[in-house]
């Protein structure tokens, strides 16, 4: 029988789920506020905690990071208002597996209840994945969304992770966006003496300056208008542990001075308060840009940089990455398979050429999202040309030199030898240019037409002439 904490300071709200839920086979305790809910976890194992975001000594975001600090197997749902609910989605982030709204309804929290503890049980039933032991009797753990690859740029980054996951070094990951820096920073934490912590995962990317001190440090109740109350900032959620910060390149500068400060002094004060507050935490960034050139600009300070840069760990582009791309495109395959209930086996001598040939703009998330549709799309058991989008397909044509199909099983006249003639010279300039204006507005045939100043229709007899798909 499965163990439900649930921790509600309205004591009937506490007493109807209670009942509820031990009708539907649960072995169900209930706290009516934090201190008490930490009493019961300490004195026995629990499934799940479907906890109340406010509670009268505490909140949902104080007692997400105490149960997760001390029993990090344990999964947490909260409870919210509909005005918590932007609150509710970072505390996902963080580790909750959900929320649910109130009014409360008995179908919804079944559902979720029972989704949550089925993954925490998969997730517990999972072995972690191994990386080459290059040190006789050393495993190396790697995050769920880390794909072990084989081509060389594969094997150097596992090396590095391998050296810098014991050191205590800050570390910058660059690479494009959608190369896996999150993954990789998982991976380091992982390996890390402090991998039982928490890892706390900051997107800088989304920040206002406003907003920004409050997510880094927090800030105390009352301390600004606005300030219901005390917010715990991501350095103190993260002591003891790791601060991962993806796309750092885009901090204010006036936020990078702050941010140079709490971590050369390891001590951070929230906006309010008088008291410091010690820190041990290792950070490790993510950039998409170049940082060193954003210090000649003067848009990123230098003695910040330094401070990050004790480590630096280069993420390859998917194109760079040859061999790594179909064991990606394999593993990929059968998550969709697992995810949609499929049985799709593998891909078409074609989708594996077009998929090597490919640049990969968006790199291994972009791979991801096509092969996801593309399984959802096969009608069979192995993924042919029509099932890929449009871009993908169109750049099989434009660079193979051999005759290709498209989604219509039309000959692609144009992969061949061109001839020198004006009637084909013609064609090919209309090629190249509708080919250009549809990648500029992502395939929307209507903005297309706009641009290129025909009708939708016309568009189409063109892209049907000129084998472009319809």
């Amino acid at each position: 029988m499965k163990r439900i904490l649930i921790v509600d300071d309205e004591v009937n709200v506490g007493l109807l789920l209670s009942k509820f839920l031990t009708r539907n086979n649960f072995d169900v305790t209930t706290a009516n506020n934090g201190a008490s809910a930490m009493e019961h976890l300490k004195n026995g194992e629990f499934d799940l905690v479907l906890c109340d975001f406010r509670l009268e000594d505490t909140d949902g975001r104080q007692m997400l990071i105490n149960i997760k600090s001390s029993y990090p197997k344990t999964g947490v749902i909260i409870i919210t208002g509909y005005s918590d609910i932007k609150m509710a989605v970072e505390l996902i982030k963080m580790g909750a597996y959900d929320y649910i709204t109130k009014p409360l309804y008995p179908d919804e929290i079944l559902n979720t209840i029972t989704k949550a503890i089925e993954t925490r049980h998969a997730l517990l039933e999972e072995e972690p994945v191994a990386a080459a032991t290059p040190k006789p009797g050393k495993k190396q753990v790697l995050s769920a969304e880390f794909v072990v690859g084989t081509s060389k740029a594969s094997k150097e980054l596992l090396r590095q992770i391998e050296l810098v996951a014991p050191t205590n070094y800050s570390v910058i990951i660059m690479g494009e966006s959608g190369t896996g820096k999150e993954s990789v920073a998982k991976s380091i934490h992982l390996n890390s003496p402090r991998h039982d912590k928490p890892f706390i995962a900051m997107d800088c990317g989304s920040l206002t300056k406003e907003l920004a001190q409050s997510e880094f440090f927090g800030h105390e109740k009352g301390s600004f208008t606005g300030a219901l109350y005390t917010k715990i900032g991501h350095f103190e959620m993260a002591n003891g542990g790791t601060l991962f910060l993806d796309e750092v390149g885009n901090l204010s500068y006036d936020i990078q001075a702050a941010l140079l400060r709490t971590v050369q002094e390891r001590k951070v004060k929230r906006i309010g308060s008088t008291k410091e507050i010690d820190l041990d935490v290792r950070i490790i960034v993510a950039t998409n840009e170049n940082l060193q050139e954003g210090i000649q600009k003067g848009r990123f300070r230098e003695d910040l940089f330094h401070r990050f840069n004790e480590f630096g760990i280069y993420l390859p582009a998917l194109r760079e990455r040859g061999s790594d791309i179909m064991l990606l495109s394999n593993h990929f395959l059968k998550m969709a398979n697992d995810e949609l209930g499929r049985n799709v086996t593998s891909f078409s001598p074609e989708v594996e050429e077009c998929f090597l040939t490919y640049r990969w703009p968006g790199n291994i998330r972009e791979l991801k999202n096509v092969v996801r549709r593309a399984a959802l799309l096969t009608e069979g058991d192995v993924v042919q040309m029509k099932a890929l989008p449009l871009e993908i397909s169109i750049n099989a044509k434009y660079s193979s030199p051999e005759p290709a199909t498209n989604h219509y099983n039309e000959p692609a006249q144009l992969a061949k030898e061109p001839k020198h003639d004006l009637k084909n010279a013609a064609l090919e300039a209309e090629y190249d240019t509708i080919l250009k204006v549809l990648r500029e507005v992502n395939f929307n045939k209507t903005k297309a037409a706009e641009i290129l100043q025909i009708d939708r229709k016309t568009l189409y007899n063109k892209m049907k002439a000129i084998n472009l798909g319809k």
